[in-house]
């Protein structure tokens, strides 16, 4: 398996400080060479820092049929108190728009374990729709690992 540490820990766990001072690092270099990362998310007057939205390059070896490349993540992870209130929608929505509009990209894809039925209906509700026969293992997951099957959403240029 060619795993990446960093996304078995951020899909399985949450990070040390070593490994989210690490991930920051990945996010700043992404918009330096990509023009494009993950935004941090707030609410203000409630909590400074919730999680993360945005569009991403995932980091290991591509399981699935690309349509475009490179291909183009737009993910989310949220603090479990703050699920269920928009912010993934509204952000996620903003990031596709950025994607398409502003880098011009012409496809954008999102993937999940596929019990993850809350980013599921998330994807559903930006418009992306399912590839049923791209479902994947994901690489970076032991097998037998809960989390291992994926399900890929995708969606084009508007």
């Amino acid at each position: 398996m060619n795993a990446d540490p960093l996304v078995t820990a951020t899909l399985a766990r949450p990070l040390s400080r070593v490994e989210s001072d690490a991930l920051v690092g990945r996010i700043e270099a992404s918009f330096e060479e990509k023009g494009f990362g993950l935004w941090a998310v707030e609410v203000p007057g409630v909590a400074p820092f919730v999680g993360f939205v945005g569009l991403s390059v995932p980091g290991f070896p591509l399981p699935f049929p690309q349509r475009a490349t490179p291909c183009v993540e737009v993910g989310w992870r949220l603090a479990g108190s703050h699920w269920g209130q928009g912010y993934a929608t509204e952000g996620a929505r903003a990031a596709l728009d950025y994607g398409f509009d502003e880098v011009g990209l012409t496809e954008i894809v999102s993937f999940t374990s596929v019990d993850n039925l809350r980013s599921r209906a998330v994807m559903e509700r930006l418009g992306m729709v399912r590839d049923v026969g791209a479902d994947f293992d994901h690489p970076s997951l032991d097998v037998g690992h809960p989390l291992r099957r994926h399900v890929l959403y995708r969606i084009d240029r508007r």
